[in-house]
């Protein structure tokens, strides 16, 4: 795809949000299935690849290689780097990081505000390092690193900074030492 903006019943390429908007820009190579809506002031990389149903909002940036899955929602003012793969129905609110290399599983849910509906504050996501792996349906709270190397594991709920090259398990989630097998880079 170019720069073009890009209408079908099956897709949106350039959802117009407000009064002074830029069409979004794609990468060379692009595959975008049916049911994907993505809106103006997005810029994506070379060969990216997504599901049915995804959802990408306004203020994001997107490296080359990236993979966004079936009915994963990227809810705008975020950076996502190179060769990352979102699978599917994940969920990455607004103010998010997330580096190059980062695999997170399905259904996994970042968030990004400390107070729902509680306090009216500033919405702060969660960085994810290079090289990490969240696993299936983990939660990661707003303001969470989990730094590089990094594994959470499925279903784990991050209340705190995940160091480097560390496991985090359970709820809320415990730091254990990664483990042989889980150590080095993704595989993606």
């Amino acid at each position: 795809m170019s720069s073009e903006t890009e209408s079908t019943p099956e897709i949106t390429v350039g959802h117009t949000y407000g009064t002074e908007t830029s069409d979004p820009v794609i990468g060379d190579n692009a595959t975008i299935r049916r049911g994907a809506l993505i809106y103006d002031d997005v810029i994506i990389g070379d060969r990216f690849n997504t599901g049915h149903d995804v959802l990408i909002r306004e203020f994001t940036e997107i490296g080359d290689d990236v993979l966004v899955g079936t009915k994963t929602v990227i809810d705008g003012r975020t950076d996502i780097g190179s060769n990352v793969s979102l699978q599917t129905g994940v969920y990455v609110p607004s103010h998010t990081t997330i580096e190059d290399n980062v695999f997170i599983g399905p259904h996994a849910v970042l968030t990004n505000d400390p107070f729902p509906v509680r306090k009216n504050v500033d919405l702060v996501g969660p960085t994810i390092e290079a090289g990490a792996s969240i696993g299936a349906n983990a939660t990661i709270l707003p303001g969470v690193t989990v730094g590089e190397g990094a594994f959470v594991a499925a279903g784990a709920v991050v209340t705190e900074d995940v160091p480097p090259e560390t496991l985090a398990v359970g709820v809320p989630a415990q730091h254990q030492p990664l483990p042989p097998e889980l150590q080095g880079d993704n595989d993606l």
